[in-house]
């Protein structure tokens, strides 16, 4: 055994804190199966610096959203000095924000909606309807974040009072957000650890879309699809663009990335440096089709924890 005691960071202070402590308390519990001495800490309750570094060989990074999964907590655990899971610094904070992430993608030629960034300080609802003439992006437009994650504060907007009634509701709790179109087709979610593409699935969500409502609610109902519903050979590639968003990234340990297979073509979304580990999460059942269980999931992804990530 690499290490002995793994100390599992959960909770936060992100709007996800609640589907973090479910991927923790899942975590905990396959750690403890395995063998491995557990111990916890919460960053809303305690800061970084009391960690106890003598009785932490190794950090399990169960964190989800803001400031766990956007290279807020990895500087903390780099500047500490005690190995962590998942992606390090840099690619985590690029993997979140959305702008940064497609010019990574587009440099990659893996094709993303094409979108446009407006500023709060710059929007108004004449600007608005000039980009979206210059961008010729038609409706239904999305509207969104740029670094929210568990598709939180996404609205898909039918027409141009509904486009600026979303703008101006989000704009409220964000400074800047970003337009792209509506892309429609299959939902696949594709599962990539340690570098090595696991497989895709494919999600019929009941809802508009696959919102955090269907992501995390059982009553929801959303359909899961594993493997996913595609030709052999557009399997393949699906898989492949993973990997290579992954690498493009300098991602480390497990990421799900998210994509739409609409007209013949892929178009990914967005990484996820830091995917669900609860009962409803995609990463474990794609990894449970492939024959991993759940704990040597997690000790696959535990073995592969290092500093200067």
């Amino acid at each position: 055994m690499k290490y002995k005691k793994v100390l599992v960071v959960l909770g936060g202070l992100s709007k996800e804190r609640e589907v973090s402590l479910e991927s923790g308390k899942a975590c905990i519990k396959a750690l403890k199966k395995i063998g491995y001495n557990v111990s916890t800490f919460d960053p809303q309750e305690k800061k970084y610096n009391l960690i106890n570094k003598n009785e932490t060989d190794v950090i399990f990074n169960a964190l989800h959203g803001k400031y766990g999964e956007d290279g807020v907590a990895q500087s903390y655990f780099e500047y500490l000095r005690i190995p962590y899971t998942h992606s390090g610094v840099i690619s985590s904070y690029n993997a979140m924000n959305k702008i940064i992430s497609k010019k990574i993608f587009k440099k990659n030629k893996i094709k993303s909606p094409k979108y446009f960034v407006f500023q709060k300080k710059d929007y108004t609802k004449n600007k608005l309807a000039q980009s979206i003439k210059r961008k010729r992006i038609k409706f239904p437009i999305v509207v969104k974040p740029i670094n929210e994650g568990s598709s939180i504060g996404v609205r898909i907007c039918k027409n141009t009072l509904d486009l600026n009634k979303s703008a101006k509701s989000l704009f409220k709790k964000h400074t800047e957000l970003l337009f792209e179109p509506y892309i429609g087709g299959q939902e696949i979610q594709v599962a990539v650890i340690n570098g090595i593409p696991l497989g895709a699935i494919e999600l019929k969500p009941k809802r508009q879309f696959y919102d955090y409502k269907a992501k995390y609610s059982k009553a929801a109902k959303t359909k899961h699809i594993m493997p996913a519903n595609l030709k052999q050979s557009k399997y393949k590639k699906v898989l492949q663009i993973a990997k290579k968003a992954h690498n493009a990234l300098g991602c480390k340990g497990v990421t799900r990335s998210d994509f739409k297979f609409f007209r013949d073509k892929f178009y990914l979304l967005e990484i996820n440096t830091q995917p669900g580990m609860t009962s409803l999460s995609l990463v474990p059942e794609i990894a449970n089709y492939k024959g991993i269980s759940f704990e040597n999931l997690v000790k696959k992804i535990l073995l592969n924890a290092s500093l200067n990530r």
